[in-house]
């Protein structure tokens, strides 16, 4: 499969103190990490890109590190996550699905026992545009508190021949959460629903 090719890099912390309530004891932190690589199939159609994942795993990895990092270094702190990517207009939504498993796994792989799926989402779009991440609890994807999402995107990515790939993680639910629904606390952690 082709070599990934990368042009920048990002990773973006946001600390969220308050929502218009009560000043939070202790703010909600958001990361993002996203990478702009070149689109090794961009203008034109190729059946067989699923190994293409494999060569995106050690860029997920990296970036899901750096994520941990730019929190203070302990991922037992992330409670929400979630990712997607932008494929640049002479791509097609299939070439953003490739980060399915290579950032998801990554994410998994770096947070340790982690039990839900990860969120995800993807479009096909030119520079510019944005992409808004949805954000469910690592281990309990009906957990309503963590139902969140994030908004990603670089002015000038992706190009029409680039991937722009994000991962977000959180460090708990959003601020003044209150829409009742399963509680964190309440977790049984069997299925990565509830």
């Amino acid at each position: 499969m082709p070599q990934v090719e990368i042009r920048k890099r990002l990773i973006s912390v946001e600390e969220i103190f308050h929502e218009g309530g009560p000043r939070a004891a202790k703010p909600l932190k958001r990361v993002s990490a996203i990478a702009v690589i070149r689109n090794p199939f961009a203008g034109r159609y190729v059946e067989d890109i699923a190994g293409f994942m494999d060569d995106l795993k050690p860029l997920g990895l990296a970036m899901a590190r750096d994520m941990v990092a730019a929190l203070g270094g302990d991922p037992k702190i992330v409670e929400g996550y979630g990712k997607g990517a932008i494929a640049g207009s002479n791509g097609e939504a299939e070439h953003a699905a490739l980060w399915h498993v290579p950032g998801g796994y990554a994410m998994r792989e770096v947070l340790g026992d982690t039990r839900a799926i990860v969120a995800s989402t993807k479009k096909v779009g030119g520079p510019g545009t944005r992409l808004d991440i949805p954000v469910t609890h690592i281990n309990a994807s009906y957990v309503r508190s963590h139902f969140d999402a994030m908004e990603v995107g670089l002015n000038d990515a992706p190009r029409a021949d680039e991937l722009l790939l994000a991962l977000v993680m959180t460090t708990g639910p959003r601020i003044h959460a209150r829409v009742g629904g399963l509680k964190a606390s309440e977790i049984k952690g069997e299925d990565g629903l509830r």
